[in-house]
């Protein structure tokens, strides 16, 4: 019921992903993301709670691969899970249970990783991934392009609903969280919603560490 892709910019440490789904809020349970350690995705039948396991023993060090073993391990159903870990250096490791429904398929490239399930076909994670590769720019901007190129190779089989945008930079907390929880075309929305929020990104940071130097809120009241 989901089709994400994650990505890393080694140039400037920032790391995140993008996420759609016929189901409701799926940014919600289904992406994490830590500054300085790695990307989370846990889709499918979702066990939220091996996201931020995965970003814990990312954080200790563990390679991508060991940390889908120990998801395995603590996850009595991992057979119904797809699972993709992506660190800080651009590491990645996928996993697509038996339980996977309907056409499931991944990839990994460059700094990235893609998958999903219920799909067109299964050339969709491909298709992310390429877009990954070929473009520039803002990481947000090429992890939304990676999205619709996979929403244009066939995406789910059926309509997506949801779409959600996470990434994080040098700051702690995630400097782009944007999500479209139920709409026709989610996708569509998210970018606009991006389009809208990029300007104002650095405002908020620079509010977060030196509010004396930020600039007007541009609402009434604001003097």
């Amino acid at each position: 019921m989901t089709f994400s892709v994650a990505g890393v910019c080694p140039d400037t440490g920032m790391m995140g992903c993008a996420i759609t789904s016929s189901s409701i809020a799926v940014a919600s349970r289904c992406a994490f993301v830590r500054s300085g350690v790695g990307v989370a995705l846990t889709q499918n039948v979702t066990n939220p709670t091996l996201g931020p396991l995965a970003l814990d023993l990312l954080q200790e060090g563990v390679a991508p691969d060991e940390v889908l073993k120990a998801q395995a391990g603590t996850d009595p159903h991992v057979e119904w899970r797809q699972l993709g870990v992506l660190n800080a250096q651009g590491d990645s490791a996928v996993f697509s249970g038996e339980q996977a429904l309907g056409l499931h398929a991944m990839a990994q490239g460059r700094n990235c990783l893609a998958m999903g399930n219920l799909l067109a076909n299964t050339d969709v994670p491909q298709a992310m991934i390429t877009a990954f590769e070929q473009s520039k720019g803002h990481l947000a901007e090429r992890l939304l392009q990676a999205l619709e190129a996979g929403l244009a190779a066939g995406g789910e089989l059926g309509p997506v609903y949801s779409a959600g945008l996470l990434m994080s930079a040098e700051p702690s907390w995630p400097v782009v969280n944007l999500r479209v929880d139920w709409h026709i075309e989610p996708i569509t929305e998210l970018r606009m919603v991006w389009q809208n929020y990029q300007p104002q990104m650095q405002a908020y940071i620079t509010r977060a560490r030196d509010p004396a130097n930020a600039g007007s809120f541009g609402v009434p009241g604001d003097e």
